[in-house]
């Protein structure tokens, strides 16, 4: 029988590749929202008063007109005056920019979504963010957002239900959890 030592040439991959095959876990933890098997962390009830604050306070502008670069009721709103607008009245600061409020904040799944976070929009992979909504519910009745569109002013719509807005959903951002 013909035995040869064990050199570290031989053992070295397979120790790699143990070590790489127990940790595919945690590289996966390290691109997503929650560890593997992880529930989303629990709110606090401060925090989810805050949100459901934010979500009936937003509501309370239904109907106001669009108005291009708008950041106020009294003129109108864009879609991103409005978030801005909405978050300032909250200690929330974001930019006036759609664009730059998609930097904002905290990456989340889309079935994660809770009040006050904010969805964004593009119209392909390869085009910019063009426009952000308010989540104010996400259960098993849909997924409502509150946002003000150049057609309609501001409204809430099922973003599950609108052949418009959902194939342009780009990311959820929460800019409420992430401030606190």
């Amino acid at each position: 029988m013909n035995r040869h030592p064990l050199r570290l040439s031989h053992i070295l991959p397979i120790l790699l590749t143990a070590i790489l095959f127990s940790n595919c876990n945690f590289l996966r933890d390290l691109t997503t929202d929650a560890p593997s098997g992880a529930t989303p962390a629990k709110e606090s009830s401060k925090e989810s008063s805050l949100r459901s604050d934010i979500a009936t306070y937003a509501q309370k502008f239904k109907g106001t007109k669009y108005r291009d670069a708008g950041k106020t009721p009294s003129t109108g709103f864009d879609c991103s005056g409005f978030t801005s607008y909405v978050m300032k009245q909250f200690n929330i600061s974001l930019s006036p920019s759609s664009r730059e409020q998609a930097n904002q904040g905290r990456s989340k799944t889309l079935q994660n979504a809770r009040p006050g976070d904010l969805v964004f929009f593009r119209r392909s992979a390869s085009q910019p963010v063009f426009h952000v909504a308010m989540v104010v519910s996400n259960d098993k009745n849909g997924l409502r957002v509150i946002h003000s569109t150049t057609s309609r002013g501001v409204v809430v719509d099922d973003l599950l239900q609108s052949p418009y807005w959902k194939p342009k959903i780009d990311q959820v951002r929460d800019v409420v959890g992430s401030t606190r």
